[in-house]
């Protein structure tokens, strides 16, 4: 199994998860974040005064999928987020070890998949 964490620019979440959707990829955890990378930051006027916003909005998706599924949610993440600009995220991916559906007992990847994802 592999945890896939993708930070990516908040306009670009809904079309992200659409694309997801239609991957069959509904399980995911969201949330928004702030930080800076190559980006540093953008230059704001409030009431006539400068001032520079170093930590900028992004959104963080994560989701743990199985080992055969992780280039497909990459390629996906990577062509539907991207614009070209310098602020576009990254994507990190990251083993992991067990999981555990707390509801069942489920273990491994039955905890993450449902029966027709783990066909796949």
């Amino acid at each position: 199994m592999k945890k896939i964490e993708a930070l990516i620019r908040p306009q670009k979440l809904n079309e992200v998860k659409e694309a997801l959707n239609k991957l069959g990829i509904s399980g995911m955890t969201v949330t928004e974040v702030v930080g800076c990378g190559q980006q540093k930051g953008q230059k704001e006027i409030y009431r006539g005064f400068e001032y520079e916003i170093n930590l900028l909005p992004k959104v963080k998706i994560e989701i743990v999928t199985i080992d055969n599924m992780v280039e497909e949610i990459i390629r996906i993440i990577s062509d539907v987020a991207r614009t070209g600009e310098i602020g576009d995220g990254k994507i990190f991916v990251y083993d992991v070890l067990d999981s555990v559906r707390i509801r069942t007992g489920e273990r491994g990847i039955a905890a993450i998949t449902s029966p027709k994802e783990g066909e796949r």
